[in-house]
């Protein structure tokens, strides 16, 4: 069988899952030295099923849970539940090698930038006759669609996939830090602008110990994941209309927005330079209280939420928004969804796990915090989630951000704020990506120029794509 680089493209890394207590159900559990876990949960009947997805650990313990009361309640159907967990890039190696021998997991996760192919390849199968039409349909229409397939135009057609979630990268601040330093808090209904945002960073970075070393920051950025936001809120694309062409140099709102965002690190310095985030990530410098500004996924609510984790007062607020742009702040949507494999020997069970998972009132109101105390994501139900969900956090029954309405903002959109599916949803695969963001960290301690760089990846990561659609329209094995 052909191996293509595309099998894993548009995993997203939005993990939105909650702990939960234990249940009765017997389990043996295994770890390897790949970084992957195996909990077996038993039952008293005969089918068996293996599921295979990449989690934290807090994000572990809630599927686990979850799954656990599902076996419980079909002990005298199931004998065993294989629950394997491992880690993103893992996830991708593992799911590779089960194409090669042709030993798919029951259940697995599929980003939608890999639907086509999957279903192409015949690797999953449709759930329309497994599923619930009716709780599908009050699914967010954004997360049903990108698993919907006719095998021309992803969008229409048949259901692959049941989401795991809708999330959104939205932007998080220390409120105990900008009390420290005398300044007001962002305003969730006015984000700042870029001169705004940079004027508040360099109030923020600060030497605090008096060393002569800054040890607190304004912002800590992710390249392969809290750029975009900077850009996408000055109206940036990269790729033509038809994601066929790579447009980077040819781009005003790319090249000012890029020059801005690598500014604040080789310029600016209100971010730890690039060998201090080597040394220590942003996420540890945030946790540990050293930066004003963090990036803030709906998975990673619960986590600032515990003061044994967070011990910090903080909330929500948008991305700064350029001047090129329409004047919102945008940042990406992500979603993953739960597929059964074609060669799966009980897939009415399999499908009504996934449900479990992902349309299920009950479980989606443990995995987005109502019964559980702890939210990692907005609840798949457009209905809970807009309703009760929303007035649970208002509230304060679910411990949450009290701006909850950034992220309601970025995923429904209104006149401040909108969320984009990123471009590599699009493509058959991200290598086009990948290389761009592989020299940014040159930019970032000022050996190479914006402008340079721009110029330099730009074929590089064309050629990337032209490959990744010569793949998918099988000109090249």
């Amino acid at each position: 069988m052909k191996l293509r680089k595309v099998l894993a493209a548009g995993l997203c890394a939005a993990m939105t899952v909650t702990s939960m207590a234990g249940c009765s159900v017997a389990k043996n559990e295994a770890s390897s030295s790949d970084a992957s876990t195996s909990t077996n949960l038993k039952g008293e009947g005969k089918d068996e099923l293996h599921i295979l997805i990449y989690a934290q650990e807090h994000e572990k313990a809630a599927y686990e849970e979850q799954i656990k009361k599902f076996t419980e309640a079909h002990k005298d159907q199931i004998k065993n539940v294989n629950f394997e967990v491992t880690t993103q890039d893992e996830y991708n190696t593992k799911m590779t090698a089960a194409i090669a021998a042709n030993d798919l997991p029951d259940i697995f996760y599929i980003g939608p930038a890999s639907v086509k192919e999957y279903v192409d390849n015949g690797y999953c199968i449709p759930l329309d006759d497994y599923v619930d039409q009716t709780a599908v349909d009050n699914l967010w229409p954004e997360i049903k669609s990108a698993y919907q397939y006719d095998g021309k135009e992803i969008g229409k057609g048949s259901l692959y996939c049941l989401p795991k979630d809708l999330s959104c990268f939205a932007f998080a601040y220390n409120k105990d830090l900008f009390d420290k330093a005398g300044i007001d808090y962002p305003d969730p209904d006015k984000p700042y602008t870029y001169d705004e945002f940079l004027d508040v960073c360099k109030k923020l970075t600060k030497d605090t110990d008096g060393d002569g070393e800054i040890d607190q920051w304004g912002v800590a950025n992710a390249n392969a994941f809290g750029m975009t936001p900077y850009m996408y809120s000055n109206g940036v694309k990269f790729l033509s209309d038809d994601y066929k062409t790579v447009n980077l140099t040819n781009n005003k709102a790319l090249e000012d927005s890029f020059q801005f965002y690598t500014d604040l690190t080789s310029k600016y310095k209100v971010t730890p330079s690039v060998e201090q985030d080597t040394a220590m990530g942003g996420y540890q410098r945030w946790l540990d209280g050293q930066i004003g500004f963090y990036a803030c996924g709906t998975w990673d609510v619960a986590a600032f939420m515990d003061k044994a984790t967070f011990p910090y007062d903080w909330d929500l607020c948008g991305w700064p928004v350029g001047p090129d742009g329409d004047g919102k702040s945008t940042t990406w949507l992500g979603t993953v969804g739960f597929a059964v494999s074609k060669t799966c020997k009980h897939p009415d069970l399999a499908a009504e796990l996934i449900t479990a998972l992902s349309t299920d009132l009950d479980g989606q109101k443990a995995l987005s915090g109502e019964t559980t105390g702890k939210s990692m994501q907005i609840p798949n139900i457009k209905d809970y989630a807009t309703g009760d969900w929303k007035q649970a956090v208002k509230d304060g029954k679910i411990p949450y951000a009290s701006n909850v309405d950034v992220i309601f903002g970025y995923i429904e959109g209104n006149d401040k704020y909108k969320g984009i599916f990123e471009e590599t949803t699009y493509t058959p695969n991200n290598e086009w990506w990948t290389t761009f963001l592989e020299g940014i960290p040159n930019v970032q301690n000022g050996s190479e120029s914006a402008g340079d760089y721009l110029k330099e990846v730009e074929p590089k990561c064309q050629e990337a794509l032209d490959n990744a659609w010569d793949l998918s329209s099988g000109n090249k094995n």
